[in-house]
């Protein structure tokens, strides 16, 4: 009688929920529930528009891309951790210490699923629509595209669950139909394989991006052929099994040929989707709500209206830390980027001081001071600049969320290629490349010698990948299905010792830098006869130590008496909690547990 009653309230709630989710309407004009069945529902194309949005829905707020599995699921890794002492919140999930009453698990888990039940009823009923097949050309176009988003999205949702949680359970039809809610979970493998074929029929019913309008927040050809390639990878590479063993299947290569093929055709289409010749001009355009012709960012999570269901946070957790009188507003410091990931960048990337910030406006001055090496923020969605600002304490900036860039179609083709091919061809170079000097503003002098082995060349991607795609939700996942994950934290923290200690090969670390304002910008003093803009981090530090005027920070040397994280060393306390055969996998929390009744086996070592 309990899976009836869910079943009965499911479909009818899910109904509304479509409707009253997607705009501005008041309270009191929402219909009464009774009045809409789903074939009212899906009646015309209008109605089916606004189910399909309702879908889209699920992607934003504090439990989607808004703040928690944009922000908090991706660390710890060898970029960056959630700052603050260990909680059973956001920072027992940045730490690996996960119980199962953490309701940051268990909130977005929902919201995830909700996606998917929302995307079954039209993946469902779309087609089913008499317009579908005999409506007016304009019709059949519009509800085509509309079932090519909802299979889109659905992939996407089922994709973030199973990188967090593996196995899970998989419902491929509405909660209405099913004889039993709680179904068992279904292997990794066979719902990859179901998303990758879906995503195959969705690239063919959806419009490329310039037939699509002039924003990035709507599902396109683009965005299911990039999305697919990343499916594939994953399907292709490593995971935690229920054995406890982080394995990947014999049939792999078939996954990364299906990658190179996406990711060709899509760079085929610069027309469509090309790379941004300025990396900063990406993220100002971001803070900027701008438009870019270029169409780098292949799909971005839509944020507005200002609260936790459908706005973001990005820009006031993360970011640097900002005064609340300040003229920008409230904001940063949530997240740490590490000081082994700072000199990652080598000193002429123009990245580094993208991705990371290193300065923090205290007061209402406006005035920007410097940091320590262990006090690193984010940088590509800072509040600071958000045009126009927005002063005060507000918790929702609007940005949006980047899903997935072009930069990653490069260089998934040129990993796609080397794992096919067994060494890099002289398209997969130029693709690695073409990302690579884009750092550098084009300088093909600066970028290095591209290595020609198989070896050699994964491992530049590896790092390449590190470098462009800092605080964008990807790098655990990467090193996750590279089954990297344990090793790079190992690194990580012998890296900080080695900052720390200034020894080989960060003999050149600086203890102390001096810095002071310009205006409200900093300066630095890089040496005697050195340039204005010179900047110190690769310079011992300066003795004799400047004139009156400069101020000292604590460089490297922060690192030697700081306690960063739960009364530990930043380099002993960065993953700390970490279990190889556990924690690359999330557990099921308790409520979902209990809730079937000994039919969900939990996660391994949980």
């Amino acid at each position: 009688m309990k899976n009836k009653i869910y079943k009965s309230f499911t479909g009818t709630v899910m109904l509304i929920a479509l409707f009253t989710t997607v705009g501005c309407k008041k309270y009191t004009e929402v219909e009464p529930v009774s009045q809409y069945s789903i074939p009212q529902v899906f009646s015309d194309v209008s109605n089916a528009t606004t189910a399909l949005v309702g879908v889209y829905d699920e992607l934003q707020g504090d439990n989607g891309y808004g703040i928690r599995i944009s922000t908090y699921y991706p660390y710890a890794s060898d970029e960056g951790i959630v700052s603050g002492n260990i909680d059973n919140g956001r920072r027992g999930v940045g730490r690996y210490q996960l119980l199962l009453t953490n309701s940051e698990i268990a909130n977005p888990f929902r919201q995830l699923y909700r996606g998917v039940e929302k995307a079954n009823l039209c993946i469902e009923q779309i087609p089913l629509m008499p317009q579908y097949t005999s409506g007016s050309a304009t019709d059949q176009a519009i509800l085509k595209r509309l079932h090519g988003e909802a299979l889109t999205l659905r992939a996407q949702f089922l994709f973030q669950l199973m990188l967090n949680w593996g196995d899970v359970p998989a419902p491929f039809i509405p909660a209405y139909k099913q004889t039993d809610l709680f179904i068992p979970k279904s292997n990794r493998d066979s719902i990859y394989d179901v998303l990758i074929a879906d995503l195959a029929v969705a690239k063919d019913l959806l419009p490329w991006r310039t037939d699509a309008g002039p924003r990035n927040e709507k599902i396109t050809k683009g965005v299911a052929k990039a999305l697919r390639a990343r499916m594939a990878l994953h399907r292709g590479g490593f995971s935690l099994r229920s054995n406890a063993q982080m394995e990947r299947r014999a049939d792999f290569l078939t996954y990364y040929n299906i990658a190179k093929l996406e990711c060709e055709e899509l760079m085929a289409r610069r027309d469509q989707h090309t790379l941004n010749p300025n990396y900063e001009d990406v993220w100002r355009k971001v803070t900027s709500f701008t438009y870019d012709p270029q169409g780098e960012i292949i799909f971005e999570v839509g944020a507005g209206g200002g609260n936790g269901n459908s706005d973001s946070r990005m820009g006031n957790y993360d970011g640097p830390q900002l005064s609340n009188a300040s003229r920008y507003g409230a904001g940063g410091n949530g997240i740490l980027m590490l000081p082994n990931y700072f000199y990652a960048f080598d000193s002429v990337d123009t990245r580094r001081d993208i991705t990371l910030t290193h300065y923090q406006v205290t007061s209402s001055t406006n005035i920007k001071s410097q940091r320590r090496l262990g006090e690193l923020n984010t940088g590509k969605y800072r509040r600071d600049w958000r045009v126009p600002l927005l002063p005060g304490t507000v918790l929702n900036v609007g940005y949006n969320w980047s899903l997935i860039r072009f930069s990653d179609v490069l260089l998934m083709y040129a990993e796609a290629v080397n794992e096919i091919n067994g060494s890099p061809t002289p398209e997969a170079i130029a693709a690695f490349e073409e990302v690579r000097k884009r750092g550098y503003r084009g300088n093909t002098g600066m970028i290095g010698t591209t290595p020609v082995d198989k070896a050699g060349f994964f491992n530049a991607i590896v790092n390449e990948r590190y470098l462009e795609f800092g605080h964008e939700g990807i790098r655990k996942y990467d090193l996750l299905r590279w089954n990297l994950l344990t090793t790079k934290l190992a690194e990580t923290r012998t890296k900080i010792q080695q900052i720390r200690d200034r020894v080989a090969p960060y003999n050149n670390v600086p203890q102390y830098i001096y810095w002071r304002n310009n205006g409200e910008e900093i300066q630095y003093y890089a040496g005697v006869g050195a340039p204005a803009n010179a900047q110190p981090f690769w310079r011992p530090t300066q003795i004799p130590s400047p004139t009156t005027g400069w101020t000292r920070v604590d460089w490297a040397q922060h690192l030697t008496t700081a306690s960063a994280i739960d009364g530990r060393p930043l380099w002993q306390g960065i993953a700390f909690f970490f279990t190889p055969g556990k924690s690359e996998l999330f557990p099921f929390d308790q409520g979902t547990i209990s809730s079937y009744q000994g039919k969900l086996q939990q996660n391994p070592n949980y």
